[in-house]
C-alpha cells in the first residue's frame, strides 16, 4: 500500500509540475486519496478490537492466578501469586527483547521463506510505529497498528506460561521457573507458533488451522507442562502405598472466581483472533465467535457435572471448573464456523476428557496440581482435530500432522531446558521445605498468617 501511495504521490507531482502547480500539494492529496477507504475503516477498528481483546486476554493471568491460589494449599498460596506475577511481566519483557520478531519475521526468515517454509524467525527487539502518524506512515495501514498487535499477542505468549505454572506447583523452586519462562517466552512459543500464525512452515506447507490457539497456545503449555512435571517428580505422598491421596485447594471459591475470570477473558481470546473488525462481516463473525465460545465453556462444565455425579456420586466442583476450561480450550481451534449445537458438543467432549484424564495421569503417577495437562493439552489435541468437523478447508493429515509436529518440538526442547536447569541449580524445594510449605521457605511470608498452615 504504501508504494502504491508512493508511486501515485510521484505521478501527481510530475503532472503538477508539467501543469505549473504546486508538486507537493499534489503529492499529499494524491496519498491522501489513496489511503482515504482505509482511514476511518479496517486499520482503526482492527486495532480497537486487538486493544479491547488484548486487555480481556491481559485479565485472564488474573484468572489463573485466582485459579492456582484456590486449588493449591494455604502453605503455598504466595507462592503461585509470585510466580503469576513474575511470569507474566518476564514474558512481556522478554517477548518485545525477541519473541515478537521471532514470530513475526514478516518475511525475513533466519532460516526458510515464505515460499518454501518459515523454520526459524528474525531476531531483533519490537519496534513500533512513531509518535502521532499519519496514514501514510503506518506500517500496514489496511491492517491494523503495530502497538495493538504487538500488545494482543502478547498476551497470548503469558497466557502458555501460565499454564506452566499451575501444574507444577508446591514444589518447584521460583528462579529456575522463571528461568524457564524466560526460555519459553522469548524461544519455545514464538519459534513454533511462527510456523502458523508467522506464515511458516504448517502454514505454507501444511494449510494447518488452528484459529486461536487449541494447539499454538493451549497445548504449547500442556506438552511444557507435561516435560517440567516428569522431571520434577510428584508430592510428597501424594502417590504413597500405590494410592493416590488427595490434596484438597485451599479456596474452591477463589478457584471458581478464577474460572469466571478465565472464561470472561476467553472472549478477548477468541473474539480478538478474527483479526478484523473493518466490515459488517467482521463485526457478525466476531458476535458470533463470542456466542460459540460461551456455550462451548457451558458444554463442557455440565458434561463434567453429570459424569462426575454419576462416576463418583457427588459432583466435583474442581472438575466442573477444569470442564468448563477445558470447553474453552476445545472450541479455540475453530469457534467460528460451527453452529451454537456443535459448539456446545464440541466443549462437552472437553469437559469429558478432562474426567477421564485427571485420573489417568494420575496412574501415571504424573502430578498435575490443578488438572492444566488435561485441560490445556489433551483438550487442546482434541479442539485441534475438531476443526475437521464444522470447517471444510481443514484435513486430517494437515491438522494431525501439526499437532505432532508442535508436540515433539515443544516436549522434547522443554525437557531438555528442564534437565538442564536441574542438573545446574535443581529445581525442586527440598522435603521440610515442601512439607512447611513454599510460601515460608521460599519467601518468608504467608498468604494466610491469621490461620495455621494447611
Amino acid at each position: 500500500m504504501r508504494e502504491k501511495a508512493l508511486a501515485a504521490a510521484a505521478d501527481a507531482a510530475q503532472e503538477a509540475i508539467d501543469g505549473g502547480d504546486d508538486p507537493a500539494e499534489a503529492a499529499t492529496a494524491a496519498i491522501g486519496r489513496t489511503y482515504a477507504p482505509f482511514i476511518n475503516g479496517d486499520f482503526i477498528n482492527t486495532s480497537v478490537l486487538f486493544l479491547v481483546g488484548g486487555f480481556l486476554v491481559f485479565w485472564m493471568a488474573a484468572g489463573f492466578a485466582m485459579l492456582e491460589g484456590g486449588l493449591v494449599r494455604s502453605k503455598n498460596v504466595t507462592m503461585q501469586m509470585t510466580k503469576n506475577i513474575g511470569l507474566f511481566s518476564l514474558a512481556a519483557i522478554f517477548y518485545y527483547l525477541i519473541g515478537y520478531n521471532l514470530m513475526y519475521p514478516l518475511g525475513s526468515w533466519s532460516i526458510g521463506s515464505d515460499d518454501a517454509g518459515g523454520y526459524l524467525g528474525a531476531f531483533g527487539v519490537a519496534v513500533l510505529e512513531a509518535t502521532g502518524i499519519g496514514a501514510g506512515d503506518a506500517d500496514d495501514i489496511g491492517y491494523a497498528s503495530t502497538g495493538s498487535d504487538f500488545f494482543f499477542q502478547l498476551m497470548f505468549c503469558a497466557t502458555t506460561a501460565s499454564i506452566v505454572s499451575g501444574a507444577l506447583a508446591e514444589r518447584i523452586k521460583l528462579w529456575p521457573f522463571l528461568i524457564f519462562v524466560i526460555i519459553l517466552t522469548a524461544l519455545i512459543y514464538p519459534i513454533q507458533a511462527s510456523w502458523k500464525w508467522g506464515g511458516g512452515f504448517l502454514d505454507s506447507q501444511w494449510g494447518f488451522l488452528d484459529f486461536a490457539g487449541s494447539t499454538v497456545v493451549h497445548s504449547v503449555g500442556g506438552w511444557a507442562a507435561l516435560a517440567g512435571a516428569i522431571i520434577l517428580g510428584p508430592r510428597l505422598g501424594k502417590y504413597k502405598d500405590g494410592v493416590v491421596h488427595p490434596m484438597p485447594g485451599s479456596n474452591l471459591a477463589l478457584a471458581t472466581l478464577g474460572t469466571f475470570i478465565l472464561w470472561l477473558g476467553w472472549f478477548g481470546f477468541n473474539g480478538g483472533s478474527q483479526l478484523a473488525m473493518g466490515t459488517v462481516g467482521d463485526v457478525a463473525d466476531v458476535s458470533r465467535i463470542f456466542a460459540n465460545t460461551n456455550t462451548a465453556a457451558a458444554g463442557g462444565a455440565v458434561v463434567a457435572l453429570i459424569l462426575t455425579q454419576v462416576l463418583y456420586g457427588k459432583v466435583d466442583l474442581t472438575m466442573v471448573l477444569n470442564g468448563a476450561l477445558a470447553g474453552l480450550v476445545s472450541i479455540t481451534a475453530e469457534p467460528l464456523t460451527p453452529t451454537l449445537g456443535v459448539a456446545t458438543l464440541i466443549g462437552a467432549v472437553g469437559g469429558v476428557i478432562v474426567v477421564f484424564a485427571v485420573p489417568f495421569l494420575d496412574r501415571l503417577k504424573i502430578d498435575d496440581v490443578v488438572g492444566a495437562i488435561p485441560v490445556h493439552l489433551f483438550a487442546g489435541v482434541w479442539g485441534t482435530l475438531a476443526v475437521l468437523i464444522t470447517n471444510p478447508d481443514a484435513t486430517f493429515a494437515g491438522q494431525l500432522g501439526p499437532i505432532v509436529i508442535v508436540g515433539v518440538f515443544v516436549f522434547v526442547f522443554s525437557l531438555v531446558v528442564w534437565i538442564v536447569l536441574k542438573g545446574i541449580m535443581g529445581i525442586r524445594v527440598d522435603e521440610e521445605a515442601e512439607i512447611n510449605g513454599l510460601d515460608m521457605s521460599e519467601l518468608g511470608m504467608e498468604a494466610y498468617p491469621d490461620f495455621s498452615n494447611g
